[in-house]
Parts: structure tokens; C-alpha cells; sequence
């Protein structure tokens, strides 16, 4: 369970990590590409913070990844530029890809998608539990 004090860090991270972010992605001429912070979770001795990214859309989501876990140590600094007045340690960023987002599509693809036992009958013996 998280105290005050975490949720309280983590608001403060995700809101300056996206901001971070996004400059830089606009500094890039990668205007076209939209990084969201989903979740921060802060470890309770508030050493370590897990940064889950969404990155749209998706086809550079990996490459993106790799230039942002790089530039690790130069978000850390931008970061505790900002909170200097708010944190004494930055905590230690750690990021994430945030794909719970393309997994819900693919669920809903998949309940649209053909493959329904009413529309076709003749599916309902695949699709019986042994």
C-alpha cells in the first residue's frame, strides 16, 4: 500500500517527466509522436521510481524507448531542476512501456473480429473446453 507521501512524489514526477518528455520529443522534430506518463509508482524508501510510458504511435514505441532509458541521467537532472524546492533526492527513474493499451485493442479486435459461435455454429466444437 502507498503512503501520502509516495503518491504525493510519484503526482510530482508524472507531471514534470511528461512535460520533460514532450519538449524534448518537440526539441527532436518529433511533433507528431505523443508520449503520455500512465503510472509512477515510488518504492517506499523513495529510492527508486517506476515510470510506465505510453508512446503514440506505437511503430517507434521501442526505438523511442532505448533514446529515452539512454538519456536516463539527463532527464534525472532536468527533473530535480524542477522539483529542487519540492524533493532533496530525485529517486532513481526507471521506465516502462505501458502496453495495456494495445492489449485492450487487441482484445476488442478480437471480440469484434470474426470467430463467433452464433453467427457461425459451426465454430462451437473448436471452441468447447476438453
Amino acid at each position: 500500500m502507498e503512503t501520502q507521501r509516495q503518491k504525493k512524489i510519484a503526482g510530482v514526477i508524472q507531471k514534470d517527466i511528461v512535460d520533460i518528455l514532450q519538449r524534448a520529443a518537440i526539441a527532436g522534430g518529433m511533433r507528431s509522436i505523443l508520449i503520455s506518463v500512465t503510472k509512477v509508482s515510488v518504492t517506499t524508501d523513495l529510492s527508486h521510481a517506476k515510470v510506465y510510458l505510453s508512446i503514440f504511435p506505437t511503430a517507434e514505441a521501442k526505438e523511442l524507448m532505448v533514446g529515452i532509458k539512454s538519456n536516463q541521467p539527463l532527464i534525472k537532472h532536468e527533473l530535480s531542476q524542477r522539483t529542487r524546492n519540492q524533493m532533496r533526492r530525485v529517486p532513481e527513474l526507471l521506465f516502462y512501456l505501458d502496453d495495456s493499451l494495445d492489449y485492450i485493442e487487441n482484445i476488442e479486435q478480437s471480440l469484434k473480429g470474426g470467430g463467433n459461435p452464433i453467427t457461425d455454429p459451426n465454430l462451437l466444437p473448436k471452441r468447447k473446453k476438453s
